[in-house]
C-alpha cells in the first residue's frame, strides 16, 4: 500500500490538509493522540471512518521514511 492508497488532500476538504483517504480525518490528528498517549485502538473507536489497517499503515510508512534518513 503506498501513501496515495492511505492519504489525500484536496482543497475542498479541510482546506487541503492530508486527511485519511475517504475521510476527513487529519492525518496530523493520529500523531497527535499518540504523542498524548493514546492507544492505536482508542484512535480507531474516536474516528470508525479510518481503518485499524490504514492508521497502522500511516504510522509504519512514517517509522520507514524516519528511519531511512538516519
Amino acid at each position: 500500500m503506498n501513501h496515495n492508497d492511505l492519504i489525500t488532500t484536496d482543497p475542498e476538504i479541510l482546506g487541503g490538509t492530508p486527511v485519511f483517504k475517504g475521510t476527513r480525518v487529519p492525518v496530523k490528528t493520529l500523531f497527535d493522540y499518540i504523542e498524548n498517549n493514546y492507544t492505536l485502538a482508542e484512535f480507531v473507536e474516536c474516528f470508525p471512518s479510518v481503518t485499524r489497517e490504514a492508521a497502522q499503515a500511516v504510522l509504519e510508512k512514517s517509522e520507514a521514511v524516519l528511519l531511512a534518513v538516519a
